[in-house]
């Protein structure tokens, strides 16, 4: 791996900006394609009390992106949903290293949780 060079700290925001978030644990119980795109993959996630349709940009990423079923990792919640490629996605995956170029992996917890579990 190359060396790698932190960007710079984003400017400060109120905890109240964080705590607005809902960033939940889900498990991650089938992963499909979405015909009309290149990038995103169909999540459908367990959040305890509910499922929900998740759309994801991880089918370059991965050779295999259904070997994430059954894994369980953090999901944000609480943005509006919003309709990719024919698929209306209900969240939004939080995932680590996408935004520095780095081939993205899964924020997951260290044991298994219960899903619906909030972070923060």
């Amino acid at each position: 791996m190359s060396e790698f060079k932190p960007t710079p700290v984003k400017a400060s925001v109120p905890l109240s900006a964080f705590e607005a978030l809902d960033i939940r644990v889900g498990t991650i119980q089938k992963v499909e394609k979405v015909v009309r795109s290149e990038k995103l993959m169909k999540l459908t996630v367990s959040f305890g009390d509910h499922t929900r349709t998740i759309l994801a940009g991880i089918k370059q990423e991965r050779r295999n992106p259904r070997e994430i079923e059954g894994k369980q990792a953090l999901f944000v919640l609480n943005v509006e949903p919003r309709k990719m490629a024919g698929e209306t996605s209900e969240g939004m995956l939080f995932d680590l290293g996408y935004a520095d170029g780095i081939i993205p992996v899964l924020a997951m917890p260290e044991r298994t949780v219960p899903d619906g579990t909030r972070a923060g």
